[in-house]
């Protein structure tokens, strides 16, 4: 641009000049022409001299355009290359893991209770010899996985020492389908499960904060809460935690067999039940989770005849009659006080529970010879508490108490003092040892007795439910 204006100033100043040097005589225009165009042709030779740079300019500038965009894509490319190779890493270890994708996951608990006990199982009522015992009371499997996007399913396939031979029977303790993605906070459970009754009721025998179920528990549930059927519960649409679930099966508790096992059930041969439970912290180390239950069986057909043993058929001596449940009743009331610090929750903790259950159950009595008596409406009072101090990572120790009426007859009375101390070696390993002292009064065809436990349980592989202290 510079090289532009001089060069119109120097024409400019051409004219001027030939319009100054018009009466000057030829040889001097002619002179000063031939300075003019030396002029012009040194001007025109910057021009081209700076054309000719800035040309060049342009080629470095566009080379070295041209360079970093090679070396952009150069490394866009390494970039790709390597997502590339990672991608195809992903592929090939998901198709190695393909052919498990689809299996369950598997558990499996041993649970080995090792006893003494100062009197006879005739004395006792229990089901398992006095003196020296070794009881391998359960070897339980467990498989779990999800069936679709909608719901999951698990079994738990379990084997029992038999008492008097020693055999392990094998049965399916639970197999149930369960929904996981119902509106409104609504989740389904079909098939063979422990119905959600109470608080330990259904809760494993490995898993209880004891060794032994308590006798409340054993005879009015008849020990667990297993029962085929159906379970829907409902976590309720409020800012606080309310949960109500509701089932109904045609059995209720391990002992217990199916109603109206002929060929024709009513909906009265059906249990039902029922449980609303919630929780509240009440500061930010304290939690308490009140629960209240029922179970009702409208017709039941389930007899019992003395003597027996704590799982029915339950002890009773009422001049040797028989009774015959035609209906049954029972009501549960159940309250867990937890204290577990923030600071230290793995190391220390401090768990209170009771629960108190009422039965009222409806029988038909017959007398020896087989004549019916009157029907009996029993009202039966049952309870446990215990106190469990966790005071160690791995150590916890506790005490038990039971008290509960007989079924049949109220006046018959059971008194259990049980203290016990936990060692959980890992998460999968625990050991504990119990004594527990057995009353009964003067109602009671059994003997008071003592006895010592230690089991040993253990987990291997995958295991939903594990050790509790709740």
């Amino acid at each position: 641009m510079r090289q532009i204006l001089c060069l119109i100033g120097m024409t400019a100043i051409f004219f001027t000049f030939n319009v100054s040097a018009f009466g000057q005589d030829l040889s001097d225009r002619v002179k000063a022409l031939e300075d003019i165009v030396k002029s012009q042709a040194k001007i025109i030779e910057e021009l081209k001299q700076e054309i000719a740079k800035q040309k060049n300019q342009g080629t470095r500038q566009q080379d070295q355009e041209t360079q970093e965009t090679k070396q952009t894509n150069q490394e866009l490319q390494q970039k790709v290359e390597e997502l590339n190779t990672k991608v195809e890493q992903v592929v090939e270890a998901q198709k190695k893991e393909v052919p498990s994708v689809f299996n369950p996951s598997i558990g499996l608990v041993g649970e080995t209770i090792v006893s003494y006990r100062s009197r006879g199982s005739n004395e006792t009522g229990s089901d398992r010899h006095g003196g020296w015992d070794v009881f391998q009371r359960s070897t339980e499997l467990n498989l779990a996985a999800t069936v679709d996007p909608f719901a999951k399913a698990y079994a738990v396939i379990n084997a029992t020492a038999d008492a008097q031979t020693g055999e392990m029977t094998l049965g399916v303790e639970e197999a149930a389908l369960q929904t996981t993605s119902l509106p409104w906070n609504l989740t389904l459970k079909a098939g063979r499960f422990f119905g959600e009754f109470g608080r330990l009721s259904y809760i494993h025998d490995h898993e209880l904060p004891f060794v032994n179920r308590p006798q409340v528990l054993a005879q009015y549930v008849g020990g667990e809460s297993r029962t085929d059927g159906l379970q829907l519960n409902w976590l309720l649409p409020i800012p606080h935690y309310v949960s109500l679930t509701v089932g109904a099966g045609i059995q209720f508790g391990g002992d217990n067999p199916p109603n109206d096992p002929g060929n024709f059930r009513n909906g009265s041969g059906l249990n039902y039940w029922g449980r609303l439970s919630s929780s509240f912290d009440l500061t930010k180390d304290i939690t308490l989770e009140p629960g209240i239950s029922v179970l009702w069986n409208p017709s039941t057909d389930a007899q019992w005849s003395s003597p027996g043993g704590v799982n029915p058929p339950f002890p009773m001596d009422v001049n040797n009659n028989t009774f015959t449940e035609r209906e049954r009743r029972l009501f549960g009331a159940d309250l867990v006080l937890s204290y577990k610090p923030l600071a230290s929750n793995q190391f220390q903790s401090l768990i209170w529970g009771t629960e108190v259950l009422y039965s009222d159950n409806r029988y038909d009595v017959t007398d020896p010879s087989g004549n019916t008596l009157p029907s009996r409406t029993v009202g039966s009072l049952g309870m446990y508490s215990y106190l469990t101090y966790k005071f160690h990572r791995q150590w916890s120790a506790g005490f038990l108490f039971g008290w509960v009426e007989n079924l049949v007859d109220n006046n018959d009375r059971t008194y259990e003092y049980s203290p016990y101390i936990t060692w959980a070696l890992s998460h999968w390993n625990q050991l504990r040892l119990q004594y527990t002292h057995t009353e009964h009064n003067a109602s009671s065809p059994l003997r008071s007795d003592d006895a010592f436990y230690v089991q040993w349980a253990w987990i291997i592989g995958s295991h939903a439910h594990g050790w509790q202290e709740r």
